[in-house]
């Protein structure tokens, strides 16, 4: 793993700062605690549509990674594919979102 951004998750996973999968987050997002969801490339078109759509009601932000599901996965310590986590720290968020925009593949 040679990505600082899959390097983070990483260590977010470790602070307890996200939350995996989508119906984890999209009941975890009423709350307004999570404050950045990301989903891999490879999310199907309907967890696509129902993740955007659940972040711009409740105001979230919301981004897709070049990473796929296995990458995601392997990076937080899963054995099955992760499609969508959730981000609950401010400062992890705004880090992961620099380094998103930095890392072109």
């Amino acid at each position: 793993m040679n990505s600082k951004f899959l390097s983070m998750l990483g260590l977010a996973k470790r602070a307890g700062a996200l939350i995996t999968g989508t119906d984890l987050v999209t009941k975890a997002l009423p709350s307004g605690k999570i404050k950045l969801v990301i989903y891999a490339e490879n999310s199907s078109q309907n967890t696509e549509k129902k993740i955007t759509d659940k972040c711009k009601f409740y105001n979230t932000r919301c981004v897709k990674t070049d990473y796929n599901g296995e990458e995601i996965a392997h990076a937080i310590g899963k054995l099955s594919s992760v499609c969508v986590i959730g981000i609950n720290d401010e400062n992890f968020s705004k880090e992961l979102l620099t380094l998103i925009s930095k890392e072109t593949r």
